[in-house]
């Protein structure tokens, strides 16, 4: 399952989505970072960190923990 994180430069909660997907153990994902494209910031400008199935299109929005995406990684 290809995984997407969506994510800004200095962004605090981004950070924490990080350290969320470590303790997960989500082994492997792609950071792609916002700013500088204007069609992922009017999608994502005020959701970010989100992270997406590369597959299915599946989103979880922030606030996220461990638990929350081992089940949705689960389902």
């Amino acid at each position: 399952m290809p995984l997407i994180l969506y994510q800004r430069d200095d962004c605090h909660l981004c950070d924490l989505a990080l350290e969320v997907l470590a303790a997960a153990r989500v082994p492997d994902f792609e950071s792609v970072f916002i700013d500088e494209d204007q069609a992922l910031e009017a999608e994502y400008g005020i959701r970010v960190p989100v992270l997406r199935d590369g597959n299915t299109g599946r989103e979880l929005d922030w606030p996220f923990d461990a638990e929350a995406v081992m089940r949705w990684r689960g389902a």
